[in-house]
């Protein structure tokens, strides 16, 4: 009986690069992306030619390519001059103007920035910046708590172009009015992959990650399947993580059906973004629900403004879409009865950290 001929050796691996599952990771070929690249693209090319360029707002749902997209096309622009000085800031991480300049400064080149003032070190970035010219690109710019730099970029660097990226098509219309009228910006939206499209992206990233053979087929058609209902290519990434060591723990030389399915089960009890990576007012909200499980959206406003909290009731509203997205919370919307149409918000218990999504 050939008892071993199916079993993964100590010293092997279904794995190939294993980083290719990363969502971070940046593939060569940014398929089913290209008509959104040429778009942002087209609205640098002025800068190319010494002229201003166009400003963009990004936004569509997490998941769905915005930041890969914006990643290649910059890429791209270092290949092609360095006459166009590139700028890529994640708001998550640089949320305050202080950091954003901070951060600008060191892109730029400038080290020195200890001890120093925002004004001094803002003044050190128009010295160098309004020599050539400029892309700032800020990705996840709903999790900004100031605007004052953005301003001051749209006031006082001369050739640039400035693209803001956000999963909420409604962020805009929030935004300062000294700066939305100084920005002018066009509006790009990414829609959700189809279930094409997600086959493709997947199957590149299987093509990069592991060893050739190792999936079956109908195990990855239930990746692609459950990744395209989701609407975020970052699910299918985990799930061929996860799908992948499931085998190894079996010592499987193959990825089964059997195996997709297990990393189903598993991935319903994960959340998307770990509890730490919140900002402070998510944090705040969430402590809230937990504490007061099962009540009306409202209700739960009304208890956030208490606390000291600045966010208008529409802000509130999308944070806890966002909660609700990345299964911390429940949302369950009821209509009729004395109340009307109401929400209902509940905190989610069996969620759990996942660290490497």
């Amino acid at each position: 009986m050939a008892l071993f001929k199916d079993m993964l050796g100590s010293d092997e691996s279904l794995f190939k690069n294993e980083v290719a599952l990363d969502y971070s990771f940046l593939p060569k070929l940014l398929p089913h992306r290209e008509n959104q690249q040429r778009y942002i693209a087209a609205s640098i090319r002025p800068l190319l030619m010494g002229k201003n360029g166009r400003n963009v707002f990004v936004f569509g749902a997490p998941g769905i390519g915005k930041t890969a997209a914006i990643r290649h096309v910059i890429n791209e622009l270092e290949d092609e001059t360095e006459d166009v000085m590139p700028i890529y800031i994640n708001c998550w991480q640089k949320n305050t103007t202080f950091k954003i300049i901070v951060d600008i400064c060191e892109q730029l080149g400038y080290k020195l920035t200890h001890n120093k003032r925002t004004e001094e070190l803002f003044d050190v970035i128009k010295t160098i910046a309004n020599k050539k010219a400029v892309v700032f690109a800020f990705d996840e710019v709903d999790k900004l708590e100031e605007y004052d730099f953005l301003y001051s970029v749209l006031e006082e660097i001369y050739r640039k172009s400035v693209i803001l990226i956000t999963n909420y098509s409604d962020w805009f219309d929030d935004l300062d009015d000294r700066v939305k009228s100084r920005l002018m910006s066009e509006t790009l939206e990414f829609r959700p992959y189809n279930l094409e499209e997600t086959r493709d992206i997947l199957k590149q990233r299987i093509e990069y990650a592991f060893v050739p053979g190792v999936w079956e087929k109908d195990a990855f058609e239930l990746v692609v399947k459950k990744t395209a209902e989701s609407g975020d290519m970052r699910a299918g990434l985990y799930l061929m993580r996860e799908a992948a060591n499931i085998a190894e723990d079996k010592s499987s030389r193959k990825i089964t059906l059997q195996h997709a399915e297990e990393a189903m089960k598993k991935a319903d009890k994960f959340t998307i973004k770990k509890s730490t990576d919140l900002t402070e007012d998510e944090q705040s909200i969430l402590s809230i629900i937990k504490n007061n499980s099962e009540k009306k959206i409202g209700d739960l406003f009304a208890m956030y403004q208490e606390k000291g909290g600045k966010l208008v009731y529409k802000s509130f509203q999308r944070k806890i879409e966002k909660l609700e997205k990345n299964k911390f919370i429940n949302v369950k919307k009821t209509s009729g009865g004395k109340d009307g149409n109401t929400t209902i918000v509940k905190y989610s218990t069996k969620t759990k950290k996942l660290t490497e999504f």
